[in-house]
């Protein structure tokens, strides 16, 4: 039996022009990820992620701590959905920049609003797949897992609306607790599925074991 753990990506450029950027303390988690992983022996055998920006530097970050990774495969299926284009959908007036508390918990609610619309196919974002097709690449991506690394310890990196879907998947969640799931994913966490031929199993959810000292307090983010 092997292991599929699912990382988020380290904290990227929130409320900046370009979100799609590590900021240095997105760096340094996935960098003690990987010094994490070197001092305690894991290994990878294949590695999978998204196609963005912020994906490619947490696999950077983690190689840095953990060398000797595999290339990786890069796929599509788990590049995020777009939020602006989710959120616009539903809201017409002009964005303004989450740059304090209220304006934060704002744009989530609206995120979080949006999601369930989409899911429930009521809206279509520009430039989005439906949930349908979301759901079914990210599905296709846990079967390749099963099916072609079933006896192996895959490293997969991308962001919390696919691996909260592929939690779902797995659990069979109904659609509001998805995305109650991810909207708790942390910067760097890592989820883990125990894999077999015929099945995935959830074994660990949101986990940040290479932040749990007391020094490493301030690593912890959500956005």
């Amino acid at each position: 039996m092997g292991t599929l753990y699912l990382v988020r990506h380290g904290q990227a450029s929130f409320g900046a022009d370009d979100y799609d950027q590590l900021s240095p303390l997105g760096l340094q988690q996935a960098q003690r990820l990987g010094a994490h992983w070197l001092a305690h022996g894991q290994r990878f055998d294949t590695v999978l992620m998204g196609t963005l920006r912020r994906h490619a530097q947490t696999l950077d970050g983690i190689a840095q701590g953990l060398p000797g990774l595999p290339a990786p495969q890069v796929l599509p299926s788990l590049d995020e959905y777009d939020s602006l284009a989710l959120i616009r959908a539903i809201h017409t007036e002009p964005l303004q920049k989450p740059n304090t508390p209220e304006l934060y918990r704002h744009h989530f609610r609206l995120l979080c609003d949006a999601i369930a619309q989409w899911m429930a196919g009521v809206i279509s974002p520009q430039g989005m797949p439906s949930w349908e097709d979301f759901s079914l690449g990210v599905r296709r991506v846990l079967d390749q897992v099963r099916r072609d690394h079933a006896d192996q310890n895959v490293l997969l990196v991308s962001s919390g609306g696919p691996i909260s879907t592929a939690v779902g998947e797995v659990l069979g969640t109904a659609p509001e607790v998805t995305i109650a799931l991810n909207m708790r994913i942390r910067n760097s966490a890592v989820t883990e599925f125990s894999v077999s031929p015929k099945r995935l199993m959830l074994q660990t959810f949101n986990t940040l074991p290479h932040l749990h000292a007391a020094e490493h307090a301030s690593l912890v983010t959500h956005a």
